[in-house]
């Protein structure tokens, strides 16, 4: 898991306004950003997106946010855009084994409760108004926080298996070796016995 100075947060918006501003804002909280304009992308990004629809649509990022083995930690996506709303994104990371796990914010200019308890309901983390302010940035760093402490205590199991595996093997060596060691003790004494009777024999006669 990422260190807490460097959590990747993806950012979905078609603004490029709206975009350069929360960049900003989680730049200036050492996060690491990637950006991206649309829905599509930010699944292209994260590995969904279906084959054919990335042939016909080569990815458009900047070069420096080509998609790549990098984890994402958070998400924070604009509601209202074209073709793929914010909360279509939001559906398909929680519908995906692989993804679901991934804390994801919900932006909008639109203060209206509705959206918000629907994208709530539906495992959104939080609902920020814009403009977005950077008091609401470092409201994503308890999200990142527990998360990264679910996935502590969800190894934890794993951790003590590993252990237990180790030990095992420790002691299966240990074992095996003494018994090596008690096998050549029984030679030895096999041996001197088998002198000690030959000896004995032979002087008897």
């Amino acid at each position: 898991m990422a260190s807490e100075a460097q959590f990747h947060v993806l950012a979905v918006d078609d603004s490029l306004v709206d975009r350069k501003l929360i960049e900003k804002l989680l730049k200036t909280s050492s996060f690491q950003v990637t950006a991206v304009d649309s829905g599509s992308k930010a699944l292209e990004f994260l590995g969904l997106q279906e084959e054919e629809q990335r042939n016909q649509n080569p990815p458009s990022v900047s070069p420096n946010h080509l998609p790549q083995e990098m984890e994402v930690n958070l998400i924070i996506t604009d509601y209202s855009m074209p073709g793929m709303t914010g909360y279509d994104l939001l559906r398909k990371i929680k519908e995906s084994s692989s993804l679901k796990d991934i804390p994801v914010v919900i932006m909008s200019s639109e203060n209206i409760p509705s959206r918000i308890n629907r994208c709530l309901e539906e495992g959104a983390e939080d609902f920020f108004l814009k403009p977005v302010q950077l008091s609401d940035v470092s409201k994503l760093r308890p999200h990142l926080l527990r998360r990264k402490a679910d996935g502590e205590e969800e190894e934890k199991p794993r951790r003590n298996i590993r252990k237990r595996k180790k030990i095992e093997e420790s002691l299966t060596q240990l074992l095996m070796k003494d018994l090596n060691n008690f096998i050549s003790i029984e030679d030895i004494f096999g041996e001197l016995n088998y002198e000690f009777c030959h000896k004995r024999w032979k002087f008897g006669s």
